[in-house]
């Protein structure tokens, strides 16, 4: 079940800690951390991010002295960490997360330049549209 919590710092901002199911579905948990200014923007910037039904009831699990100072010094001020019991994972910045490539798969690896020799393109430029010249009056009657 997802749990969370929060700290409001002595400046009036919040930090909130929401536990949340891994996306990859191996049924462990990821801790996010989100320094904002009052809870609903906290929420608002993960929401944006993708994760939408995301909700703070309570304050079970508030973060911990050393969340909090990971996520003021963290210029993004959102991050996350698989929780395993032992903490000693590293926070990742959110970018992290948000790579385009699917969970478990691995990553595509680079092409290799194609050597072979090619032609070089051929150059066409655009021709120009003929010139189209008025065709010339007749005098008109009564004039000179």
């Amino acid at each position: 079940m997802p749990g969370g919590g929060f700290s409001k710092l002595p400046n009036g901002s919040v930090v909130v800690a929401l536990s949340l199911p891994s996306p990859a579905g191996d049924g462990s948990t990821v801790r996010f951390l989100v320094h904002a200014v009052n809870r609903a923007r906290a929420l608002t910037r993960l929401r944006n991010l993708g994760l939408r039904a995301v909700y703070l009831r309570g304050n079970a699990e508030p973060p911990t002295p050393d969340e909090i100072t990971a996520v003021l010094h963290h210029p993004e001020g959102l991050l996350w960490r698989t929780t395993p019991a032992d903490h000693k994972e590293l926070w990742h910045p959110i970018r992290a997360l948000l790579r385009p490539r699917s969970w478990g798969a691995a990553p595509e690896a680079p092409k290799a330049p194609d050597l072979a020799p090619q032609a070089p393109p051929r150059l066409t430029l655009p021709q120009p549209d003929p010139v189209r010249r008025p065709e010339p009056r007749a005098p008109i009657a009564g004039s000179a």
